[in-house]
């Protein structure tokens, strides 16, 4: 084959472009300690770069955002719980502290001082929020747990179940010793004696209720393994009567055929003066006339400033042995600052607006509760829910027991001060006639009765309190111990992550980068091939056939 000096220096000049594309390459890589600069270099590399790329974004989205903010909002979470465990135990050591029965008056006093202070507190850590969101709301994150101020304005339509299995007893008082105030009084007022009347009753989760507008009534009976249920329904009316001093007062009643074939009568008063005013009015099963605050064994009163329901002690009874269950829709204006909004408990209806009602729904139609669970991707094909609701750990259950604490100090220590004050008439010379003395003796005995009540009021609600503020820590302790369940699997699926990251990371270099020795060594032979090319061919051109004729 005739090689020419033609071929031999396109031959030389391609070798000198080849180690110079060699060179470039290597310079390349050295400057970006990368294998490649673009894909048509190496496609295998490329496609697995962009591979590992895409897995590793999706690591660093779960590593440096997703957990982070997930493990705030649970220990936000945690946070506001263990606050609320630390009232309610203060809750507990106030009941334990007033069911002694040897309080002194400043026992009483600043017994009273803290309940008020942990009224204040219970609920603002349920609307605590992490980020602007409020964290026991659910979805609704931009919405608040409680009402932050009075609220006169706002109505609801409600829809609340209860079940017989909480019934719990009572007592009520009838009559007051009304200090006298002059001689004139001390011999010509009524000496009031106080009476007390013990029920058993359930609570709405609101006072001050508007109206009841039905009452649904359901047992269960087994028989031979089948349960079957029956319902009955009330719904009041309004309806008037005459008291003693003849006057026409305002309530409502209902009634319906138990599952004994008896009639139960509902009675709905607006507050106790009533219904003790309508008591006065009524004759008992015997016969006898009412001087007390009354129930039939087989009716219900139900108690629209407090929200008590309260039983006879047939239809108490059967309520709990069948373990009813008792629907009462009701319509409420206005709410305090503390109280929960319904639409966080309760199937129910905003009618402050009555052209544009917004209804809520919180059960669905089997009556099971509907919660809403804020999800956060934790992982590949991991999720976590992250929120708790309120509706889930507490109710106004805890704060109603507050209010009959509460109540139960007052009662006390107006009794104490009513005592004092006729003791101190006692000893002023103002009144110091055997007449006047013998008078004030019958007030102090009155007085003292009605203190004995109370302070026995007190030793009860709080002892009972007792049992119920166990159940309340308890069921926060569960919720305290459901969160520290998601920080320890948000933990380990951090950890898990993070060294998830350092592999692909670790792969990706693998893939991607070049060694620094490895590509000065690899510059230096590229670098060396295309000067001995250059030289290889610089000789090329000094020998021609005329150096032979």
């Amino acid at each position: 084959m005739r090689v020419t000096n033609n071929m031999i220096l396109k031959n030389a000049s391609g070798n000198i472009n080849s180690n110079k594309v060699n060179v470039s390459k290597t310079e390349n890589q050295m400057t970006t300690q990368q294998k490649i600069s673009r894909p048509s270099e190496d496609p295998v590399i490329a496609v697995r770069s962009l591979r590992l790329q895409t897995t590793l974004n999706k690591i660093d989205q779960y590593y440096e955002r997703n957990i982070p903010d997930a493990e705030s909002w649970i220990d936000t979470t945690a946070t506001a719980l263990t606050n609320m465990k630390s009232i309610i135990t203060d809750m507990r050591t106030l009941c334990v502290q007033g069911s002694t029965g040897t309080l002194t008056a400043d026992d009483r006093e600043s017994i009273r001082a803290q309940l008020k202070q942990l009224q204040e507190q219970i609920y603002s850590e349920g609307n605590t929020d992490y980020a602007g969101r409020t964290i026991f709301t659910g979805f609704r994150t931009n919405k608040d747990l409680i009402f932050l101020e009075d609220d006169a304005d706002t109505s609801y339509n409600i829809d609340q179940t209860l079940s017989g299995d909480d019934l719990s007893e009572y007592s009520y008082y009838t009559g007051s010793v009304t200090v006298p105030t002059s001689e004139d009084e001390i011999f010509n007022s009524e000496i009031s004696d106080i009476d007390k009347d013990t029920y058993y009753r359930l609570r709405f989760a609101y006072d001050d209720i508007d109206q009841v507008n039905s009452i649904s009534y359901t047992i269960s009976n087994t028989t031979n393994g089948t349960t079957t249920s029956e319902t009955y329904e009330v719904t009041p009316s309004e309806s008037t009567f005459t008291d003693s001093d003849g006057n026409d007062l305002t309530y409502s009643t209902g009634s319906t055929t138990d599952e004994d074939g008896n009639t139960m009568n509902v009675l709905i008063f607006e507050n106790e003066d009533d219904w003790a005013a309508w008591s006065l009015t009524q004759t008992d099963e015997d016969g006898n006339e009412v001087d007390s605050k009354y129930v039939a064994s087989n009716d219900m009163v139900i108690i629209k400033s407090t929200g008590d329901i309260i039983f006879g002690q047939e239809k108490a009874d059967s309520v709990r042995s069948s373990h009813a269950s008792l629907s009462f829709n009701y319509d409420k204006t206005g709410f305090d600052k503390g109280e929960l909004r319904p639409e966080y408990y309760y199937n129910c209806t905003d009618t402050s607006d009555a052209d544009n009602p917004i209804e809520y729904e919180k059960y669905d139609e089997n009556g099971e509760l509907i919660t809403y669970s804020i999800d956060y991707t934790i992982a590949q094909n991991q999720t976590l829910g992250v929120n708790m609701e309120a509706c889930e750990i507490f109710d106004s259950s805890i704060l109603q027991d507050m209010i009959d604490m509460l109540d139960a100090v007052d009662s006390a220590i107006a009794a104490h001060d009513k005592v004092d004050k006729i003791n101190e008439m006692i000893k002023s010379d103002q009144y110091a006639s055997d007449e006047d003395q013998e008078k004030l003796q019958e007030w102090l005995d009155a007085a003292n009765k009605e203190m004995d009540y109370y302070d026995d009021y007190l030793d009860n609600v709080f002892t009972d309190k007792l049992g119920t503020v166990d159940t309340y820590l308890s069921d926060i302790s569960h919720a305290i111990t459901l969160v520290g369940c998601k920080q320890d699997q948000l933990s380990m699926t951090k950890t898990r992550v993070s060294e998830q990251q350092e592999t692909v990371e670790a792969l990706k270099s693998k893939n991607d980068d070049l060694d620094l020795s490895e590509i000065i060594i690899n510059y230096t032979a590229a670098y060396t091939a295309y000067s001995s090319s250059l030289t290889a061919a610089g000789k090329l051109g000094e020998q021609t056939l005329l150096n032979y004729i």
